[in-house]
């Protein structure tokens, strides 16, 4: 479990829920905007789950910290999957560039570390 740092509050979330959150705060800022997301919390006083609404992005800084937790931990993998599939979560394409070493494109110049142009 992890504790969200934001706006001089804290909420407490999952792991998966605050990796997803800090990726997508740091690619939203990287484009130069903010937006509004959604997240799903566990509130310490009662041990409920309910939602916190953050803006994230450019000036809205979000830390995430490890704390000490006992009870079960809460199933928000709906939430952090949520968070992933925003248009600006960043997304590495596998394999998309990869060739075989024997099948290196004729236009590839290692010098320049990139394609040049035929």
């Amino acid at each position: 479990m992890r504790r969200i740092t934001y706006a001089g509050d804290t909420v407490i979330t999952t792991d998966d829920v605050a990796a997803a959150l800090v990726e997508l705060t740091a690619a939203v800022a990287n484009y130069g905007r903010a937006e509004a997301v959604r997240i799903p919390i566990v509130l310490e006083e009662s041990g409920r789950t309910d939602e916190a609404e953050l803006v994230i992005g450019v000036g809205n800084d979000v830390l995430s910290a490890p704390v000490s937790w006992t009870d079960d931990e809460p199933d928000f993998s709906e939430g952090a999957e949520s968070l992933r599939m925003h248009e600006s979560y960043p997304r590495r394409q596998t394999g998309a560039h990869l060739y075989p070493v024997d099948e290196v494109p004729t236009q590839w110049d290692p010098d320049l570390e990139g394609f040049r142009d035929a």
